[in-house]
């Protein structure tokens, strides 16, 4: 054998390049290659069939009732095989293949003698399946010290599958990153399953990032308790104790970012209300309702309030539908505190007016800003800014990288066609999104972007303008950026030729 294969760590190497289907021939090689490449064979399982299948077959049969089950229990030379390989396990993806799962559930209970865990290795597990009576089993087998990620979707959960998520803060101390979803049964199994897993979270004191559905009163409480925690997104119900009742809670210290999830916009005003301080870079808030046209202002006057205006560096905010919202110019003045925000992504959520004027002052109160996005669908008499106001935000705002905005594209007069910017223009733009305003000479409107915007290559668009011809708007865009595309054109054949020269 060469020198080389004889360094454990290359053999490591080559193992982890080697195809997967032809691992167990290349650790079968010879007693060198055996440990790496079963190492890389069993790090990481897609399914817990292969757990089953390392196992006889004529081990299983057919039950009672019909599907697969144990002959007889496993013996000790079974549970060697069976732990030399699932000890290699570092992260596991367990699917709704309800017949693995009862699989292994039946040899877990086959011996009183098993071991504590088949995985004590593991440090991320994906758990995207219902949680059975037999599920309980397997997840007390996965639910170990070293697990550092968990992800979990359950459609449905028996009481035992909640009695193990129970023990979650004493079984996975050192849990880091963690998001539990209750999927088409939300929020049934949210009320249901919230007392068993708020007391664990708790427990958690290393976490960093969590994704959980409403936890009540009391799990915000823990929540804000947990000074190792950066990133925490919350979905809540409807109804929600934040609608009805006045509270009160610390807040809180460390996050980098903070993510809510709610049926209206009033519940992440008054979830926000109910908090002493939020210091975090990031907000953001997900709705599906806006009852009243307040709403908004309501919300960025508490997120100025409550937030730490020094350290908050992103807002987002989305809804599903803005239905019939308007909403005036000064929307965004509460946030004009937040002088150090590099991104705020506002979705579809109304009707906005936005006069050049007022685009100045939100490129004056963050002259930080790198992605500015307005989507919101314009009325008929709605105000909306010019490129003489986009001049304006390139000027003030110089590390702009993306974009969206809805813009009267039509009015161009004052404007230089050669010189578009006088001087103002942005090379670091990669994304310009100007809704689909209707065009009447795309050559101008090329010639405009083309100068404010020398590096960028087309203008996306979206159907900001549910009123106009689609059709004849978005052939006129395509216009503008098949002209966008031959000036890019012509300038690389330029660049090409004085590089030649």
């Amino acid at each position: 054998m060469h020198p080389a294969l004889q360094n454990l760590e290359i053999i490591c190497t080559i193992s982890s390049y080697v195809k997967h289907s032809s691992l167990p021939s290349f650790a079968s090689t010879c007693r060198a290659f055996e440990r790496p490449a079963l190492n890389a064979l069993w790090r990481d399982l897609q399914s817990v069939k292969p757990v089953v299948k390392c196992l006889p077959r004529n081990l299983f049969g057919s039950g009672l009732e019909g599907g697969v089950a144990l002959r007889e229990p496993l013996d000790d030379r079974m549970w060697h095989t069976l732990v030399k390989y699932t000890s290699r396990v570092h992260s596991i993806t367990v699917l709704d293949d309800m017949e693995a799962i009862d699989l292994l559930c039946a040899i877990i209970l086959s011996c009183s003698s098993a071991p504590a865990s088949l995985f004590p290795n593991l440090h991320k597990l994906k758990w995207h399946a219902s949680g059975t009576h037999c599920a309980a089993q397997v997840l007390r087998m996965v639910f170990v010290p070293s697990l550092l990620e968990l992800n979990m979707d359950i459609p449905s959960a028996s009481s035992a599958f909640l009695s193990v998520l129970s023990t979650l803060g004493t079984s996975c101390p050192r849990l880091q990153n963690m998001s539990l979803n209750y999927g088409p049964s939300f929020p049934i199994l949210s009320f249901k399953a919230s007392p068993f897993i708020t007391r664990s979270i708790s427990q958690l004191h290393h976490l960093h990032t969590l994704s959980v559905c409403d936890l009540g009163i009391q799990g915000i409480k823990h929540l804000t308790e947990l000074r190792a925690l950066e990133s925490l997104s919350l979905k809540f119900t409807d109804p929600s104790d934040w609608d009805t009742v006045d509270l009160s809670f610390p807040g809180f210290h460390n996050l980098q970012s903070l993510g809510l999830s709610t049926v209206t916009m009033e519940q992440a005003s008054s979830f926000l209300s109910s908090l002493q301080f939020v210091r975090t870079k990031e907000i953001r808030v997900d709705f599906v309702h806006q009852d009243e046209s307040t709403a908004i202002p309501q919300l960025f006057a508490i997120i100025q309030e409550r937030c730490d205006n020094d350290k908050l560096e992103s807002i987002s905010l989305h809804g599903d539908d803005p239905e019939d919202t308007h909403t005036g110019q000064s929307i965004f003045a509460p946030l004009y505190a937040c002088r150090n925000l590099t991104q705020l992504l506002i979705g579809s959520v109304c009707y906005i007016s936005m006069s050049n004027k007022e685009l100045g002052r939100l490129a004056t109160a963050w002259p930080k800003l790198q992605v500015l996005q307005i989507k919101c669908y314009p009325s008929d008499d709605s105000i909306m800014p010019t490129f003489h106001g986009l001049i304006t935000l390139l000027g003030r705002c110089p590390a702009l990288t993306s974009i969206t905005l809805v813009i009267n594209v039509t009015k161009f007069n004052g404007i230089d066609l050669k010189s578009p910017g006088g001087g103002c223009r942005n090379e670091r733009l990669k994304f310009l999104a100007l809704g689909n305003s209707p065009i009447k000479v795309p050559v101008n409107v090329a010639l405009i972007i083309s100068g404010l915007f020398p590096n960028l290559k087309k203008v996306d668009f979206w159907d900001a303008y549910p009123t106009v011809q689609k059709k004849s708007v978005k052939q006129q865009w395509e216009l503008v950026n098949s002209i966008i595309g031959g000036f890019s054109l012509v300038e690389e054949r330029s660049f090409g030729i004085w590089s030649d020269l």
